[in-house]
């Protein structure tokens, strides 16, 4: 399993302190998100990058009444770890001529979104925005977002995890 530390990951560059998110934190983060885009914005798909953006991106899109689809774009490419992500999946089709809102847990740099926005745009979809749950200050900015903080978040997915068949505390944290 890989191991990850803050010099790796622009998640984790800059952070102060320590969020340790629940499941019902992490739900809330979501229903406040999905809050913020539903008072000007309707999309008729939402897409969650893989891995961690489809949590928020499946709620958020059952909040919505959206369909849901799913692309993977990562810095990670089995235990090693780039410094660009790579778009690693086709983007869904079927958001020719849709409204689209793109969903990942956090923004930092921007380069994720960036790239899914570009994949996305390539298929035509009438309009295309942007959301996570967290941003970083000073970092890229979606047009909607839950929380802006400083702090490392351990998410609740990574606080545990199964290892030869039990669940043991992440390798991450």
């Amino acid at each position: 399993m890989p191991t990850f530390s803050r010099t790796r990951s622009p998640a984790f560059a800059g952070t102060q302190g320590r969020m340790d998110l629940s499941w019902e934190l992490f739900g809330e983060m979501c229903r406040v998100l999905a809050v913020r885009v539903a008072r000007e914005y309707r999309p008729d798909i939402v897409i969650g990058i893989a891995t961690a953006g489809v949590l928020p991106a499946a709620t958020v899109a059952a909040m919505l009444e959206a369909d849901f689809e799913a692309m993977k774009i990562s810095r990670r490419d089995g235990d090693s770890f780039r410094s660009e992500p790579r778009v690693m999946s086709a983007t869904p089709v079927v958001c020719r001529g849709k409204r689209v809102l793109i969903v990942d847990e956090i923004a930092t740099s921007g380069d994720t979104m960036r790239l899914a926005l570009a994949a996305v745009r390539e298929v035509g979809p009438a309009d295309v925005r942007t959301a996570a749950t967290f941003v970083r200050p000073g970092g890229w900015r979606p047009d909607y977002f839950a929380m802006e903080t400083e702090q490392l978040l351990v998410y609740p997915w990574d606080r545990q995890v199964v290892t030869d068949g039990e669940l043991k505390a992440g390798p991450m944290y």
